[in-house]
């Protein structure tokens, strides 16, 4: 006697199920994992708190979480983290794009000749071994003082980084493929368009999620030197008066406007390599 196949209905629903079934799972993981993480947090804090409560010295020279989220709700009262937080996000902003733009045209240009990249490679790597605070008085000398030397010094932060991780993964496309589309008659700009672009998306990405924190890190650089607002003038400011709370509530609005920025790069990765997220 025959056995029948399943009805193509019932494969369905049992790939329907199977679907639900991992998204439950996923859902309590993930819910695991920020139960953990917020409980770590408490006992961070906790402890934190505790031991600066029975010293007046240690209170001053780490502050304490009550302090700090009492000069953050000031903050939030009087709008400084706003205005603050734009001035900052805008200067990374733009920093975080021109050098990425710059940087990624950069590396995937240099796939056309690994002769003109080798003749480079030494000026990159020396001038990537720049501290870029040390470029701090050239550019303010270049640039002024006002927003175009914070973006200047934002780019010069990301531009390097960029060049090197679309350059990575311009050459790691694997030699077949290319080889493949040579034998079909693509030329060398169709092979870069559709094949050495697409391929390198994944460390362009990554790229992108690095340079974000290198590009925040530029801009409060450069507020630092010189600057009359932004989360890096707020932070120097309340150092040079020893107010280490503030100093502490300016860095978790930085902290905070990072992961926002990161969360962004994030979205548009998922939007632009699609095959990713399905897979």
């Amino acid at each position: 006697m025959k056995h029948e196949a399943p009805p193509p209905i019932a494969d369905e629903q049992r790939l329907v199920a199977a679907h639900r079934s991992a998204r439950r799972r996923s859902l309590r993981v993930s819910t695991a994992v920020l139960a953990t993480q917020m409980a770590l947090l408490a006992a961070a804090l906790g402890l934190w708190e505790y031991g600066v409560s029975s010293s007046s010295q240690a209170a001053f020279m780490f502050g304490s979480p009550s302090a700090i989220g009492g000069h953050l709700a000031q903050m939030f009262r009087d709008g400084s983290v706003w205005r603050d937080s734009y001035v900052t996000g805008l200067e990374t902003v733009l920093g975080f794009l021109i050098g990425n733009i710059i940087g990624t045209a950069l590396g995937l240009a240099l796939w056309y000749s690994r002769f003109v990249s080798r003749v480079v490679q030494p000026f990159v790597i020396a001038v990537g071994s720049i501290p870029i605070i040390a470029l701090a008085p050239i550019v303010i000398i270049w640039f002024g003082t006002g927003l175009s030397s914070k973006i200047a010094m934002s780019t010069l932060s990301v531009v390097v980084v960029a060049l090197v991780t679309s350059y990575k993964g311009a050459t790691g496309v694997d030699d077949d493929q290319i080889n493949l589309m040579r034998t079909l008659g693509a030329s060398k700009f169709q092979i870069f368009r559709k094949l050495v672009v697409p391929a390198s998306l994944t460390d362009i990405f990554a790229g992108l999620r690095l340079t974000v924190g290198f590009a925040l890190i530029g801009a409060i650089v450069g507020e630092f030197m010189s600057s009359s607002e932004g989360l890096g003038h707020a932070i120097f400011k309340a150092g040079s008066l020893y107010i280490i709370p503030k100093v502490f509530a300016e860095l978790v609005a930085t902290i905070a406007l990072a992961l926002v920025l990161t969360f962004i790069v994030g979205r548009v990765e998922r939007l632009l390599t699609p095959w990713r997220r399905a897979g």
